[in-house]
């Protein structure tokens, strides 16, 4: 979560001007989504941009369907990489820091733009029947809850979170070896990748945030299959030489933030952490919790109730809890003064409006202010649940406080550390070399595209990660 953008204007409104910001040239595509970013972050690294833009570009003008495209990578830790139906592709740092190669990372590109190519965003889109849920909430919380909160959740992605069936899967990769090929890559390395995934997914139990395989299905036959489209266009290429670039990636991700960025947030022992703004807040018991640069979310497990953390704008305590108020469709609310841990707060009771045929949910919303920032706090569940939960959403605002632990506040992220193999070892003792716990081998193996037992050559190149 990073309110530094989100400080003014209206509460829950999506941050529309942000995108003035980023920088943009005819050669780069349309700027991306300022509700994607809203969701995910941009993730500024001018190196990792540029490649994304000039490879994206590239297969572009090679492509099926050249069209005015956009290539952006977001500061998600989820392994992910997607396409929106206007035509803009989005690779999480996570997907970035997860690649071995040039190659890996072009196969993925060019079977990413093939999504747009073919149209299959745009057909799914129109089959979509969820474009307007929340992708974070979505992924926590029931749909009885989903429904009843009405205006809150609607302020998701709109990417429908386009889950696409094995025939639009097929033709992709077909595109995405078609594509990287073209521009002089060895597609058989996009093959290699998909096992990286498949192997993460079994590790990591499928839980959490959507992840690459969750929208983009796995085939069993889906290895053997790119193998062998790749030896294909490998032949029809002739006597062109075509590229891996595995050491001039390595190098390119070196130091990239791996993992959860705690400043902007983290979950500890039950309690909400934020660094940057100085705050902690606690999470019910029991209760799932996700974090995204927009908001943080906490929701009773079996959807029932939900507490969400906004921003909310404004110039005084009273206008920003008017706005925060008139953001979420509060009807009649009962609002008192209050002070909560020294902070000056409004407390607001009500019912959220019904829309589009959904019901209204029952609210309990305290506005907190810190100096010039203003927070809401925003417990909501059915009218008939409410006295359940209203002494869970009042504990949740009133433990808000200000954090002044150092080793709390002075937590940063593990970053990649591209070293160099001292001579013939396998992976792991490579590993445990560079300090790496046996606990965490599997991980960074999975994390190389290699075996723990794989041997490396004197000077090879591997991934640790480090502060």
């Amino acid at each position: 979560m990073n309110f530094s953008f989100l400080r003014t204007g209206a509460a829950l409104l999506l941050p529309l001007t942000l995108i003035s910001a980023i920088p943009t040239s005819p050669t780069q595509g349309p700027k991306p989504d300022p509700q994607v970013l809203a969701q995910f972050g941009l993730y500024n690294n001018p190196t990792l941009q540029r490649l994304i833009d000039t490879k994206g570009q590239q297969m572009n003008k090679v492509s099926d369907r050249p069209g005015n495209y956009g290539f952006t990578i977001v500061d998600s830790p989820v392994i992910n990489a997607f396409a929106t139906p206007d035509g803009h592709v989005y690779f999480t740092r996570g997907i970035m820091a997860h690649f071995n190669s040039e190659a890996q990372f072009a196969g993925v590109l060019g079977h990413e733009l093939g999504h747009i190519t073919a149209k299959h965003g745009q057909s799914q889109q129109r089959r979509s029947t969820a474009a307007g849920i929340g992708l974070l909430l979505g992924s926590i919380v029931a749909p009885r809850v989903m429904q009843s909160v009405g205006g809150l959740v609607q302020q998701g992605v709109g990417l429908g979170m386009l889950k696409y069936g094995r025939d639009d899967e097929r033709e992709s990769d077909q595109l995405g070896v078609k594509y990287s090929t073209k521009i002089g890559y060895d597609a058989s390395h996009m093959a290699d990748f998909f096992q990286t995934l498949q192997r993460n997914e079994q590790a990591s139990g499928g839980g959490g945030m959507p992840g690459f395989l969750s929208s983009h299905p796995n085939s069993a036959d889906r290895y053997a299959t790119v193998k062998k489209l790749a030896a294909q266009a490998k032949q029809n290429a002739g006597r062109q030489q075509l590229t891996v670039g595995r050491e001039t990636y390595l190098r390119m991700i070196d130091g990239l933030p791996y993992g959860e960025d705690p400043r902007q947030g983290y979950v500890e022992r039950g309690v909400f952490y934020h660094p940057e703004l100085k705050f902690q807040m606690p999470i019910p018991s029991g209760w799932k919790s996700q974090n995204s640069p927009s908001q943080f979310q906490m929701a009773e497990p079996n959807g029932k109730a939900l507490v969400v953390l906004v921003p909310a704008g404004g110039n005084s305590l009273d206008e920003a809890a008017q706005g925060l108020a008139k953001a979420i469709g509060l009807q009649s609310a009962n609002a008192q003064r209050a002070t909560i841990s020294g902070f000056p707060a409004v407390v607001m009771q009500g019912d959220q409006a019904a829309q589009q045929g959904q019901a209204g949910a029952r609210v309990l919303a305290h506005v907190i202010q810190d100096g010039s920032n203003y927070y809401g706090i925003v417990g909501l569940t059915t009218a008939a649940a409410f006295q359940t939960y209203a002494n869970t959403f009042s504990g949740v605002a009133q433990g808000f406080a200000r954090l002044t632990d150092a080793s709390k506040l002075n937590r940063t992220s593990e970053k990649i550390r591209i070293k160099s193999a001292t001579g013939n070892q396998t992976l792991a003792q490579a590993l445990s070399a560079n300090g790496v716990p046996t606990n965490r081998h599997e991980e960074l193996a999975i994390l190389n595209g290699m075996q723990r037992t794989d041997r490396l050559t004197s000077g090879m190149l591997f991934k640790t990660v480090g502060k």
